[in-house]
């Protein structure tokens, strides 16, 4: 894959882009904004993920050496140049979309500059922000179509899913996140607890989310793909109380991905134009 390309780690971005879609499912809405919307939430994610790369290029080279930057495929320079420019871009678009998208977006890769350069080793300070700016995907659509009640409801069960993902994924990097002095949750109160936590957030996020169909969100074909990513979340969470040793944490994120794509097809398969909101205002 051209390194270019594979900084922006396309398969996580196109996943943030899927947050927009979904709400345009949910509104019932496809027009040039749900377009503008995707192209900007792609190309801001891309630059968070360049821009992270951009300084944790140390401790890339220990626990990702494959990546562009530590395998030289990329400078650390050029890499730098190349998040400014796509924030850059992602904000201008943001602004054409309106002056609270804009303002969001620029908040946003603010946030997403200080996360890779200050947040992302602080204990659990990094973890929140990064499931933050998950979640503001959503609200972010819902703010361009129109629907900011639901997209802050389902900001919130991506917000609970990614900090399971993201305290399992600090307990796969704990090697390195050790070698560079970062302060992380498995580093600072170790691997029992992290995986305590993060089988929590899989629960609670399991337990609660049918609750989408009960506030009319979402039609009755919701609920038989969400028993397929609850059941996964259940195992996942299953699996890393058991275990919390980086084997077994690399293949409870992998798991924790999956859990979150049948989430999102879940989503999409009980979207309709929403009717039943109007009671929740």
């Amino acid at each position: 894959m051209n390194p270019y390309i594979e900084i922006l780690r396309p398969v996580n971005a196109v996943m943030a882009v899927i947050t927009v879609m979904l709400m345009a499912l949910i509104t019932g809405r496809f027009d040039f904004s749900v377009l503008l919307a995707s192209v900007v939430v792609f190309t801001a994610t891309g630059a968070g993920n360049v821009i992270n790369d951009y300084f944790d290029h140390e401790i890339d080279a220990i626990n990702r050496p494959e990546r562009p930057i530590p395998s030289g495929r990329i400078s650390r320079g050029v890499a730098g140049l190349y998040s400014i420019i796509l924030f850059a871009l992602a904000s201008l678009m943001g602004f054409y979309l309106g002056l609270l998208p804009g303002l969001v977006v620029v908040s946003s890769s603010l946030l997403m500059v200080y996360y890779a350069w200050r947040l992302k080793k602080r204990c659990l300070v990094g973890n929140i922000t990064i499931s933050f700016l998950t979640g503001l995907s959503f609200v972010f659509g819902g703010i361009v179509l129109g629907e900011v009640r639901a997209s802050i409801l389902l900001g919130f069960y991506a917000f609970l899913m990614t900090m399971a993902r993201e305290i399992v994924k600090d307990m796969e990097d704990v090697e390195g996140d050790r070698a560079e002095g970062a302060t992380t949750l498995p580093i600072t109160h170790g691997m029992r607890i992290s995986g305590v936590l993060a089988a929590s957030f899989m629960l609670i996020a399991s337990l609660t989310s049918p609750s989408l169909y009960l506030l009319g969100i979402f039609s009755a074909l919701y609920i038989p793909v969400l028993l397929l990513a609850v059941a996964v979340f259940l195992r996942a969470a299953i699996m890393i109380l058991r275990g919390q040793d980086r084997a077994t944490a690399s293949r409870v994120s992998r798991m924790i991905k999956v859990g979150m794509a049948l989430t999102f097809i879940a989503f999409a398969a009980g979207s309709g134009t929403i009717t039943a909101l109007t009671g929740l205002s």
